[in-house]
């Protein structure tokens, strides 16, 4: 790894990733550029010179606003997918934007679950969750952020929800989102070791692809069907939605738990702790092991992204 040498003319830097060298060592025409992207993660722009500048205009003139933008040490391209392109650049060839949407996780009110501390608790096994078993989890609606992961996903009538538009009182919500900035296919990413993606009635969601750091990849997309994960949503004050102007799309979907992690505890002793929660029975239950980790989902229109902390918890047998 090293810097580039930017006093040249270098135009492009480009390498492939772990998985596009993989695919091209195959030699079986699974290796194909079908689509790239761009981001400025490196870039501050608090260095642009003109006359706003906290630090004053260029001395030089206008032609030097950029320089100390375009002097900046960058980084050669990395191989490991998941080290770059933390945001995006997206083109939008209008000039009348004045807003751009974002993705907000929808909580706090009727029909959207809060965390649980500071994340969303998926439970790994029938022990865990089952009430019926001595150190089962207690899973209420008076408690929650805690969703079943290994079945009975129909007992969560909550599942993860996140909403796409524009976060603006100066536009009203019964205005439609433009339809260049609308998202109508999400990148979701999850560890493979720890879960996979399924919607609210628990049918597993299709794999793109799993990288080399074993990150599962879906690629979710709008359709019509109610129980599927991505669906356009009216432009009015009737759905609760932490979005406060026009509304594009919501994505809701849920956690199922891993074979690995429902019947083996080594993954939870080499890369979790334990902690204490409340048990189904009205004792606490100490000694649950979990794992933190997060579920990334990404606009596949604008680039804008969102990670969803994600604690996979287990109870002693």
């Amino acid at each position: 790894m090293a810097f580039l040498d930017n006093s040249g003319d270098i135009i492009l830097d480009a390498v492939l990733t772990d998985l596009g060298r993989e695919r091209l060592s195959r030699g079986d025409g699974s290796f194909r550029i079908t689509k790239f992207a761009f981001g400025d993660d490196e870039i501050d722009y608090s260095l642009y010179r003109n006359t706003n500048s906290s630090l004053g205009a260029h001395p030089s003139g206008s032609a030097y606003y950029d320089l100390e933008i375009l002097q900046t040490p960058i980084l050669e391209a990395f191989t490991n997918n998941a080290s770059f392109l933390k945001s995006k650049l997206i083109s939008v060839p209008r000039t009348n934007v004045l807003f751009l949407p974002v993705l907000l996780l929808a909580q706090g009110n009727q029909d959207r679950e809060d965390f649980y501390s500071g994340s969303y608790l998926v439970t790994v096994d029938q022990n865990t969750q089952d009430p019926a078993n001595t150190n089962a989890i207690k899973m209420t609606n008076d408690i929650p952020g805690i969703f079943h992961g290994a079945g009975a996903f129909e007992n969560d009538p909550s599942p993860i929800t996140v909403d796409q538009g524009l976060n603006t009182s100066e536009i009203s919500n019964r205005n439609p989102l433009d339809a260049d900035l609308v998202e109508t296919s999400y990148m979701v990413e999850i560890d493979n070791r720890f879960g996979s993606i399924v919607d609210s009635s628990g049918t597993p969601a299709t794999i793109s692809f799993i990288d080399d750091d074993s990150i599962a990849t879906y690629y979710l997309t709008a359709r019509s069907d109610d129980n599927f994960f991505v669906n356009s949503y009216r432009t009015d004050t009737d759905l609760r939605s932490p979005i406060s102007g026009p509304r594009g799309t919501r994505l809701v979907f849920k956690v199922a738990a891993s074979v690995e992690l429902a019947t083996s505890t080594y993954l939870f002793t080499r890369l979790g702790s334990t902690t204490t929660l409340p048990g189904a029975s009205g004792s606490d239950i100490t000694n649950v092991k979990f794992i933190d980790s997060t579920v990334r989902v990404t606009g596949v229109t604008t680039g804008y992204r969102i990670d969803i902390p994600i604690r996979f918890i287990k109870s002693p047998a």
